[in-house]
């Protein structure tokens, strides 16, 4: 059985969203910024797809050190070390810094998160 992989990309402006199951893809969407939602609002919604699927989902959680948007989600503590819960368990990867793309590209290109591996222990 192949397991469902959440990956947070929150940024500035937005938080993308990509959700796999193995090499496809479940859902994708853009989001508004994290500093805007409710503190439980990514807490939420990760409980809300893994009850949607009936399965504990695996959660990789971007963080870039120079951007504080993803403390806006609350799913990590002072330790850096991911939320682990009945529904999740994140991982905080570190997001490699990238070019500003010139072009608009309707909800964005998703590439680098579908590059992100997860090697979950259970």
């Amino acid at each position: 059985m192949k397991s469902m992989v959440v990956t947070l990309a929150p940024e500035r402006g937005r938080t993308r969203v990509l959700m796999r199951c193995g090499e496809q893809d479940v859902l994708k969407a853009v989001l508004p910024s994290p500093e805007l939602a409710h503190p439980r609002a990514a807490a939420t919604l990760l409980e809300s797809l893994s009850l949607w699927h009936q399965e504990r989902l695996s959660v990789v959680l971007l963080v870039d050190e120079l951007e504080r948007s993803s403390d806006a989600l609350s799913l990590y503590d002072a330790l850096g070390l991911g939320d682990r819960t009945l529904h999740y368990e994140v991982a905080v990867a570190c997001r490699e810094r990238r070019r500003p793309r010139s072009r608009i590209e309707g909800v964005g290109d998703f590439r680098d998160l579908r590059q992100l591996r997860l090697e979950v222990d259970r």
